[in-house]
């Protein structure tokens, strides 16, 4: 501990009266408190030097330099001063203390010596136990009364505020590896190096983090990993339960999807779900990541919402969940979560996120909801919440159908167009997009064109010719429509619709 480290404590409102930056790095080996006009025969070489100043006289012109040559005779590391009977520290005494180099600290009179006294213990403790031993460690007193708390199932910011107070340290919250908030001794946050709390997990969604509001000094650093090790069984058992919960839940999901519907109502019952409740199917998968990362990151989502779920993987390199809450809130609370999630991965990876329709607690509901809830993570691009609920249009069906699908779809419908525009200046796929797009009115395609009516005719007849399918039949119509509708494969063949016109 140096002297400086008196200024962090926040609470105990200590100020420089006087003191030069080097002063301020003085080791401080102890501390003892006196009232004596000549106290150095009790003071100690790195000794903090708490006085109350009853001994000061004003009338006596001598008296601050006497007491200031008995601390520097002991090489005491700073004096402090109490500001209780006198009011402000005199200025007699900062200039004899300036005078010797005597770094001046004030204490206000609403803070006691025994706090004083009490922190400075505190954080010497701290310091000599981990340079002992070689590791963080707490007070056994206030480790005492921290593990009590924790037994007693406590509300975890009660004993991070108990524990800010006790040990001195400044205001922390605990995390989330994917920066959940768990609990905190204050409102904030901090761009200080967080603590690991207990293990790190298996994916940069899990694990627990200590993150302090404010850069610790060196015994406060020392006493936050003391606290981490404190919390860590909490974490440890936090994990344990959360894999618990992972593996109960994907053996739902595997009876679920395998059929067993006795068998799965079975596992839904031991679930921990609510069993008469609607529940909403989740879908979610992390490009180029594994199923566990998938599980992992669902899971952190879902626990912003305050409504029970089971989440897992799902055998088919993504993740499924099933919430009690309903689509609506899932949706909200998904996509704020999301874009935390996303900052966690490596790579700019994203996450791919569906929601399927609420359904009974039933076997083959839920099959039918899972179905529609992996089919919807494909409809939305990364960053949003893709819906079953907005599968309302041809055009967002075919979002969630595979993209190899559908461009193989469109190359084999349009091929013969696709051909014929490579070669030539008038754009048939254009022609026949705009065509259905106007409901095949001829009138309205010519003036969309500026061509003639009989351009169109012309041009309609060529696409039937080169298809094999002709515009007056609906189903060769629709199929027309959906090719359309499809992607290209890739830049390298992309052919716009928008492209050359005539």
């Amino acid at each position: 501990m140096i002297v400086g480290d008196l200024l962090e404590l926040d609470d105990l409102h200590i100020e420089v009266a006087w003191a030069s930056p080097h002063a301020l790095g003085r080791e401080v080996t102890g501390v003892t408190s006196t009232d004596l006009q000549d106290p150095s025969r009790y003071l100690q070489r790195g000794e903090l030097v708490l006085t109350g100043l009853v001994w000061w006289r004003p009338e006596d012109g001598q008296a601050a330099m006497r007491f200031a040559n008995s601390l520097r005779a002991a090489e005491v590391a700073a004096l402090l001063a109490g500001e209780g009977t006198h009011g402000a520290v005199p200025p007699q005494l900062v200039e004899a203390c300036r005078r010797h180099g005597i770094p001046l600290l004030s204490i206000p009179s609403g803070t006691s010596f025994r706090a004083v006294t009490d922190r400075i213990y505190l954080r010497l403790w701290g310091g000599l136990q981990a340079q002992a031993e070689g590791k963080a460690a707490l007070p056994a007193a206030v480790s005492r009364t921290l593990t009590q708390m924790i037994r007693a199932q406590a509300p975890l910011d009660d004993v991070l505020v108990r524990a800010v107070a006790d040990l001195g340290l400044p205001a922390c919250s605990l995390l989330t590896g994917a920066g959940r908030l768990l609990a905190a001794s204050a409102s904030g946050t901090g761009a200080a190096k967080p603590v690991p709390v207990g293990p790190s997990g298996d994916s940069p969604f899990e694990g627990w983090l200590l993150q302090p509001h404010t850069e610790p000094g060196p015994t406060a650093g020392t006493l936050l990993h003391g606290l981490a090790e404190l919390l860590a069984p909490l974490a440890t058992r936090a994990r344990a339960t959360a894999s618990a919960q992972r593996e109960t839940g994907a053996r739902l999901v595997e009876l679920v999807d395998s059929g067993a519907d006795a068998e799965a109502e079975r596992a839904l019952s031991l679930s921990g779900l609510p069993g008469r409740r609607r529940l909403t199917p989740v879908a979610a998968r992390i490009d180029g990541v594994c199923e566990p990362w998938a599980a992992a990151a669902l899971a952190e989502a879902l626990h912003e919402s305050s409504e029970p779920f089971v989440a897992a993987p799902d055998g088919r390199s993504g993740a499924v969940a099933l919430s009690a809450a309903d689509e609506e809130t899932l949706a909200s609370t998904l996509q704020e979560a999301l874009g935390r999630l996303e900052s966690r991965l490596p790579d700019r990876r994203r996450i791919h996120i569906g929601l399927g329709p609420a359904a009974e607690p039933l076997a083959r509901d839920l099959r039918s909801a899972l179905t529609q809830a992996r089919y919807a993570a494909s409809l939305q691009p990364p960053g949003s919440i893709g819906r079953c609920s907005q599968i309302s249009s041809l055009e967002t069906l075919l979002r969630g159908v595979p993209a190899e699908v559908t461009a193989a779809f469109r190359e084999r419908i349009l091929a013969p167009l696709l051909d014929h525009d490579r070669v030539n200046g008038v754009s048939l796929v254009h022609t026949l997009d705009t065509f259905l797009h106007h409901s095949a009115s001829w009138s309205r395609t010519a003036q969309a064109l500026h061509v003639h009516v009989n351009t169109v005719h012309y041009r309609i007849n060529r696409i039937e010719e080169l298809t094999g399918r002709s515009l007056r039949n609906l189903t060769d119509r629709l199929d027309l429509w959906a090719a359309l509708r499809c992607p290209p494969p890739g830049p390298s063949s992309v052919h716009r619709l928008t492209g050359r016109r005539g």
